[in-house]
């Protein structure tokens, strides 16, 4: 009998160990994710989710908004728990992080570069050129300075020797480039096709992405990635999984199926009209790259603006943790 007890009694201890070491996340779990981003090509591989979701047709529910503005308008909200997951720049990721001690991870890259230099003429044919004219930008502080002030370094241009007037949104520019005879604006997409569209004789004269390309040194032009709080993370790691297959699924639908996901654009509020969303969409360079990839492809670019600048990634580069890689 006291063999028999004891026996018992091992075995109780084992399945208590075993339950403690479990993550509390079961199958059965009901979690509902809640996503946000904003209205731009780092919220368009969200949309083919979000259709599927309001259709019932997701592994597992999700709350999708993609009408922000701006990216501080969604990292206090992700801060306080009201959100789990958000599209964001990728260096304004990599800022939160510093400043929330560690509390976001990145889970993918669903962007790479977008920034493109259009002009009214033929003027422009590189960095050079760009020298003694007004450019009109968009993204102060952001992806598009901080891209154009590593190419300009990277082929011998003084950034201060050009003519910048920045402005606060695209909105500013388009009227400009309407009436200014030989106006040359820094926008990325997709505004930079809407511009086109509505502007004759626009041109892009300088695709950031593709100049950084040229450069072949191992990194690239990120532009959005897919940040989670760490805590959702731990909570719930089979959500998270879950996410990443059916986010990338919904990512490659967008790439592969233009005409189908340009309604979904305009639908969830990201863009204004369907034939624009058609034509901006191949322009948009929307990507999947998680895991091991992601952290290669991100650290280097984050390191690209740590070197140019330690403010344009929060002060500091980003801990091994900043990186999900499952």
């Amino acid at each position: 009998m006291k063999r028999i007890l004891s026996f018992a009694l091992l075995i109780f201890v084992l399945l208590s160990a075993l339950a403690a070491c479990t993550p509390t996340e079961t199958p059965g779990d009901d979690v509902t994710v809640r996503i946000a981003g904003m209205t731009g090509p780092t919220s368009m591989g969200l949309v083919k989710l979000a259709e599927d979701n309001a259709n019932g047709l997701t592994e597992q529910k999700y709350e999708i908004t993609t009408t922000y503005a701006k990216a501080d308008e969604i990292t206090p909200k992700l801060v306080n728990g009201e959100l789990d997951m958000a599209a964001l720049p990728a260096n304004v990721a990599a800022t939160l992080y510093g400043r929330t001690n560690g509390a976001i991870q990145v889970l993918a890259i669903n962007t790479l570069g977008v920034v493109n230099i259009v002009e009214k003429g033929e003027s422009i044919q590189d960095f050079s050129d760009l020298v003694g004219k007004k450019i009109y930008a968009i993204g102060r502080g952001t992806t598009p300075e901080y891209g154009l002030r590593y190419l300009l370094a990277e082929n011998n241009v003084n950034y201060e020797d050009l003519t910048i007037e920045w402005k606060s949104a695209a909105t500013e520019i388009l009227p400009l480039l309407k009436t200014e005879e030989n106006a040359v604006a820094m926008i990325p997409q997709p505004f930079a096709t809407a511009a086109q569209l509505q502007v004759e004789g626009l041109r892009v004269a300088i695709n950031l992405d593709e100049e950084w390309s040229k450069l072949d040194n191992g990194t690239q032009f990120v532009t959005g990635v897919l940040v989670a709080r760490k805590a959702f993370i731990e909570e719930h790691p089979e959500a998270v999984a879950t996410f990443l297959s059916e986010y990338e699924a919904s990512i490659n639908y967008a790439k592969a199926n233009v005409a189908e996901t340009a309604p979904l654009v305009v639908k969830y509020g990201i863009m204004g009209s369907e034939p624009l969303a058609k034509a901006a969409l191949p322009n948009c360079n929307l990507a999947f790259i998680a895991g091991a990839e992601m952290k290669t492809v991100l650290s280097g670019y984050l390191g690209t603006l740590n070197d140019l600048n330690p403010e344009a990634v929060g002060g500091a580069m980003p801990a091994d943790d900043f990186y999900y890689v499952g």
